[in-house]
């Protein structure tokens, strides 16, 4: 029976890849991948865009809404989940393209949960990538952790509390999609005299890659979604 594979294609740079993830998306005779609304275009697909063969291959373009909010998702995904079993029903291997790893915050996830739900007989093999947070510990040159470090990652958007807590107990913070609340992040990091062991990464693995230690000069930007900050004492 033809298989759904999850793959990751790491932070944004094509050589990042690993060997077995661009042999997949080469072979499968259907892409699929995210993107956020309709008019946008998917930065999962811009990466392998040079592995896909248009004229042999399917690509399948499907929303997923990007919000914190989850109500009112679910028809999106279960939309999202039928397409993609359609086409493994009829015998077609299908690889559901993700930046980074596919279980790691990953719009996968989502299909995941329905698929061990709905379509139980079909098979689901994932293939893991390298992560935004590994990419931006090395472009920082910020290791993430040795010997008795602990370790966090969490997204941004937790409540002050719980991230004040988070930065007291660990060694190092690794904050996802903090680009929306990056200024009340920084209030905290100020208030801890943290604000000096951070690094502000946007976009890594790719042209656009950025790299920031003066978070001050960030305050009150309009500030990449593609983005992470690291944070060690």
């Amino acid at each position: 029976m033809a298989k759904i594979y999850a793959v990751g294609v790491g932070p944004g740079d094509p050589e990042l890849l690993t060997r077995k993830a661009e042999r997949i998306i080469r072979s499968v005779p259907v892409i699929c991948t995210p993107t956020g609304t309709a008019d946008a275009s998917s930065y999962a697909l811009s990466i392998v865009e040079e592995f896909i063969d248009r004229g042999r291959q399917e690509v399948l373009v499907q929303i997923f809404p990007m919000r914190k909010d989850q109500e009112g998702l679910d028809p999106f995904w279960e939309k999202a989940a039928a397409e993609v079993a359609e086409r493994i029903e009829a015998g077609r291997d299908v690889a559901f393209i993700t930046i980074g790893d596919p279980f790691l915050y990953s719009t996968f996830l989502y299909l995941y949960r329905i698929f061990r739900d709905r379509y139980p007989h079909i098979p689901i093999e994932v293939v893991p990538g390298i992560t935004s947070v590994g990419a931006a510990s090395v472009a920082a040159a910020l290791p993430l952790g040795m010997a008795a470090d602990r370790i966090a990652i969490l997204p941004a958007t937790y409540e002050d509390a719980e991230l004040r807590r988070t930065f007291e107990g660990f060694d190092t913070v690794v904050l996802m999609k903090v680009s929306r609340v990056f200024d009340r992040v920084y209030a905290i990091l100020k208030e801890l005299g943290l604000e000096k062991n951070a690094a502000f990464v946007r976009r890594v693995g790719s042209g656009e890659e950025e790299v920031v230690f003066d978070l001050e000069r960030l305050l009150g930007e309009r500030l990449d979604y593609l983005s992470l900050l690291i944070v060690k004492k």
